[in-house]
């Protein structure tokens, strides 16, 4: 629920008075939280945070570590801790704070982007930067520093966050903003969740005056028409392209280049709709081959008639195709799916995607999501964060243990030649060896991480229960 504004500042609010947090546990059938992939599936004891001093208290006795998290929505285990304690934080969703005039909006971080849309969109404001599902929490958006199609202009989340309050295990509370505790605030944007929980935080949102997107669709084929689209568009606010990954000799690397402004006629700022559609089943795993996927991206492709088509088209589309059907993820099946996301900086940008293109088309493994996109050189605040200047490419695949994992590996492989680096928030495979490479900064960051919080990502990246802690100096 969305309480009335118009309350204290961040610093002198009032929370409710703190409840019990609820513990859930099953012993049988599917675990109580799963990722957005749905791999690997891990059991853990889910507790509900209802107000921020039920952290301290929350991990009392326990023995295997605790990790605060939202929606669920990374695809891999960066959300999941194997026998730990999961602590949701959907149930601290309040907006607590905001100022018409500066588009400065404070909530509790458990509050989602959606429900952020649906109180500021009709007010004449939007998110300064969106991934391509609402259904993530503002903790979430702050822990995996999200980043949108307007990289290439607004950087990533975290550089429109002002300030935000982190919670220690040991009770310890901090102001973190980039004049506040400023280590702690570079530590905990794209954090992963590990330097400590949440309670609240204040971002910056944007001016619009319609839900309209003057959109345009650009028919390219091959890198280098991607690269022109993508120099030529620097002036337009969100640029993105579905390519298809399936396409091999003259059509290798075709793919739609997505670009659009906010409309500037003004238009009702109605509420969205909200979604209807479920996805009904798991579909069994051979549903989404390397056949049934080229036949759907061929068609996708021609279903654009000319080379470029101009529209008027509403933001929920344009930002959020998938958003329209709930539990989509079914379509992999029960085995799930891996994504896979990379950067590859400029110097090595061209020759490691078309590199990385050629290998997955040669392994006969079809991705039905292929994203690619050109990123800005906006640098983040946060100490782990992802995107750099470069090409990112997000691919995503059912799991077919034969197949997918062997892939997997000679692509991260590559993108570390290539001196690239995955994403966290979509990773269920990288290495130790891997990650260290590619985040060369782990070891400071590691003295910000609060002792009693992990992640099975973190383990598996790190070694050990609990990995590496510290009190930050």
């Amino acid at each position: 629920m969305l309480y009335p504004v118009g309350m204290p500042t961040p610093v002198e609010l009032d929370f409710n008075p703190p409840q019990p947090a609820e513990s859930a546990r099953k012993t049988d059938g599917p675990p109580p939280f799963e990722s957005w992939g749905r791999y690997p599936a891990y059991d853990a004891e889910l507790k509900h945070l209802h107000w921020q001093g039920d952290y301290p208290r929350a991990i009392d006795g326990v023995h295997h570590g605790a990790l605060a998290v939202g929606m669920g929505r990374s695809y891999g285990d960066v959300c999941l801790l194997k026998d730990g304690t999961l602590l949701q934080t959907t149930t601290m969703d309040r907006l607590l704070d905001f100022d018409p005039v500066t588009g400065l909006l404070t909530a509790e971080a458990g509050i989602t982007l959606a429900q952020i849309l649906d109180f500021a969109v009709p007010r004449g404001y939007f998110l300064p930067v969106t991934p391509g599902t609402k259904y993530v929490t503002l903790g979430g958006a702050i822990a995996n520093d999200i980043h949108g199609k307007n990289h290439h202009q607004a950087g990533t989340f975290g550089c429109h966050v002002t300030q935000f309050e982190l919670v220690r295990s040991d009770g310890r509370r901090m102001l973190c903003s980039p004049t506040s505790h400023p280590d702690y605030f570079e530590a905990t944007i794209a954090g992963m969740g590990l330097t400590g929980v949440i309670p609240w935080a204040q971002i910056r949102l944007k001016p619009i005056v319609s839900r309209m997107i003057d959109y345009q669709g650009i028919q390219f084929h091959g890198i280098d028409e991607f690269l022109d689209l993508s120099s030529q568009a620097a002036h337009v606010e969100y640029t993105v392209s579905w390519v298809d990954v399936t396409a091999t000799g003259k059509n290798f690397c075709r793919g739609i280049f997505m670009q659009g402004d906010h409309s500037q006629a003004p238009s009702p700022l109605k509420l969205s709709p909200k979604p209807k559609l479920v996805f009904p089943m798991d579909l069994p795993g051979f549903a989404l081959n390397r056949l049934s996927v080229g036949a759907f991206n061929t068609l996708f492709f021609h279903k654009q008639m000319k080379k470029r088509v101009s529209a008027l088209q509403d933001y929920e589309p344009f930002f959020y195709p998938l958003d329209a059907v709930l539990k989509w993820n079914r379509m992999y099946g029960k085995r799930g799916l891996l994504q896979f996301q990379y950067v590859i900086p400029w110097e090595h940008a061209k020759e490691g995607t078309v590199a990385i293109l050629f290998e997955v088309a040669k392994s006969g493994m079809a991705s039905f999501l292929a994203v690619l996109k050109a990123f800005g050189d906006a640098p983040s605040p946060g100490m782990m964060s992802f995107p750099k200047p470069g090409i990112t490419l997000a691919l995503d695949f059912p799991i077919r243990p034969e197949k997918s994992f062997a892939l997997f590996d000679r692509l991260a492989e590559m993108t570390r030649e290539f001196g690239g680096r995955l994403y966290p928030a979509k990773d269920a495979r990288m290495t130790s060896t891997q990650f260290q490479a590619f985040y060369p900064q782990w070891e400071r960051f590691a003295r910000f991480k609060d002792p009693a919080l992990t992640s099975s990502f973190w383990e598996r990246v790190i070694g050990g229960r609990l990995g590496v802690g510290g009190s930050g100096r």
